[in-house]
């Protein structure tokens, strides 16, 4: 058997996703599939953190394999072949609950880009050069490329990225907003691992209200993100890891959000 083209990796309540197919770790239809049955995994294995990461040095990933794309190019094949799938998979990446960390070490180009946005933080190596080069190839970004990275830096960033499709590099990308941080060569991975421990030890009920109010910002009205809100806050103020923090906090002791799963 061929080994999959996204290694799964569990341990501690983190997960990590490793892009594997090198060196650009391109997103093909067998990625899709392997993407969707890491993410059974992460589901069965209750991760508290996701990492996304890509194998080798040179990618994290490097966008889409153009080889496949001539078995596609009549009316409604694209879609019914490759992206209703890939936007499900990618989609499912993005409504996961839990923190999610794309650790970038190389080019992060079209697909990759899209994957890596589909993170709430990013992390990026000093090197590592971001693209949406889909207008080259008479394209534009099919698969939330248009919408998650223009949420990010604004429509005058995203329309720069996407009508020229130029690549930017990670300072750049930074000062932009699309990137939380940007670290040296071979850091990027460490320094994500040392966050998803830090988010680990977090009371899990509140990240998840935390995060999904966050995500509802763009679409929900002000009156209903404060009814959300604050019904989230009764949840949250009920949660035994609130029990747990008020009485750590008051004993003066760390609390151990993790013993309560």
């Amino acid at each position: 058997m061929a080994p999959e083209s996204v290694r799964y990796e569990f341990d501690s309540g983190i997960a990590v996703l490793t892009l594997d197919d090198p060196p650009m770790n391109l997103v093909s239809l067998e990625t899709t599939r392997a993407l969707e049955a890491a993410l059974d995994a992460v589901e069965r294995d209750g991760a508290r953190v996701v990492i996304v990461t890509g194998a080798g040095e040179r990618a994290f990933c490097a966008g889409s394999d153009v080889t496949e794309f001539p078995r596609m190019m009549r009316p409604g094949e694209v879609v019914d072949k490759k992206l209703r799938r890939q936007n499900a998979a990618f989609n499912r990446l993005a409504e996961l609950p839990v923190p999610t960390i794309a650790a970038l070490g190389g080019l992060t180009y079209g697909g990759g880009l899209e994957i890596a946005v589909c993170c709430d933080l990013l992390i990026a190596e000093r090197q590592v050069r971001l693209a949406l080069p889909e207008i080259k190839l008479g394209i534009f970004p099919g698969s939330g490329g248009t919408f998650r990275v223009t949420r990010r830096v604004g429509q005058v960033r995203a329309k720069e990225l996407m009508l020229f499709g130029e690549p930017i590099d990670a300072d750049t990308a930074l000062s932009w907003g699309l990137l939380n941080l940007v670290v040296e060569r071979g850091e990027a991975l460490g320094t994500a691992k040392e966050w998803a421990a830090t988010l680990a030890r977090r009371p899990r009920t509140s990240l998840r209200l935390c995060k999904a109010l966050i995500n509802a910002t763009d679409d929900e009205s002000d009156e209903e993100m404060l009814r959300r809100s604050l019904a989230a806050s009764d949840q949250a103020f009920t949660s035994a890891e609130c029990d747990e923090g008020v009485r750590a906090f008051l004993a003066k002791r760390t609390p151990d959000f993790t013993a309560l799963d």
